[in-house]
């Protein structure tokens, strides 16, 4: 397995590229002279912010409030050059007691992680001792995981705004809403 470890990272972000509605999501980790930038789905960036925003109330206590994570808040946009090293396909998230930190997984479209039935079909292959998997693990502290996870959030709540009537995404041109009979908004 090809891992691409920050512990911990100067930066780590969630960010976009693209107008709303076709925008491309991105995490972004950088520290030690590397730049690992990796794209994966809106739901996937709003989910991991939920997440580590519950894990965050379980286990940080008061490591990780605003004011703490207002210390570690990030509102500059990507680095550049953004290039996809990879695609996430699965993620992990967990809590390590022992350092108090938060460590998230990034592994790559296509791994064995991704499809549960395979993996255990070939219990003899350990998806670990394979080079061509592509792994991102970020350890952060509870602060900074919690300005991670407000700053998606914001990234995610920043695409088109919602119709009322149907809550679909309402383009600059209008859409077809069903509960409008389908009409323009």
């Amino acid at each position: 397995m090809a891992l691409i470890d920050y512990d911990p990272p100067q930066r780590f972000v969630a960010g976009t590229v693209g107008p709303p509605g076709q925008r491309q999501f991105f995490l972004q980790a950088s520290g030690g002279g590397r730049l690992t930038s990796v794209s994966l789905e809106k739901a996937q960036v709003s989910v991991l912010a939920d997440r580590v925003n519950d894990l965050l109330d379980d286990y940080a206590g008061g490591e990780a409030t605003e004011q703490a994570a207002a210390a570690h808040a990030d509102l500059a946009p990507l680095e550049t050059p953004i290039e996809e090293d990879f695609r996430v396909g699965t993620m992990g998230l967990s809590w390590d007691p022992n350092r108090q930190l938060v460590i998230i997984e990034c592994h790559a479209a296509g791994d064995a992680f991704d499809d549960p039935e395979e993996l255990a079909e070939s219990a003899e292959r350990d998806p670990a001792d394979d080079p061509t998997q592509l792994v991102l693990r970020i350890s952060l502290s509870p602060a900074a995981a919690r300005a991670f996870a407000r700053r998606s959030a914001k990234v995610v709540l920043a695409g088109r705004p919602p119709c009322p009537f149907c809550a679909g995404p309402l383009d600059p041109t209008g859409h077809i809403c069903p509960r409008a009979n389908g009409y323009r908004r």
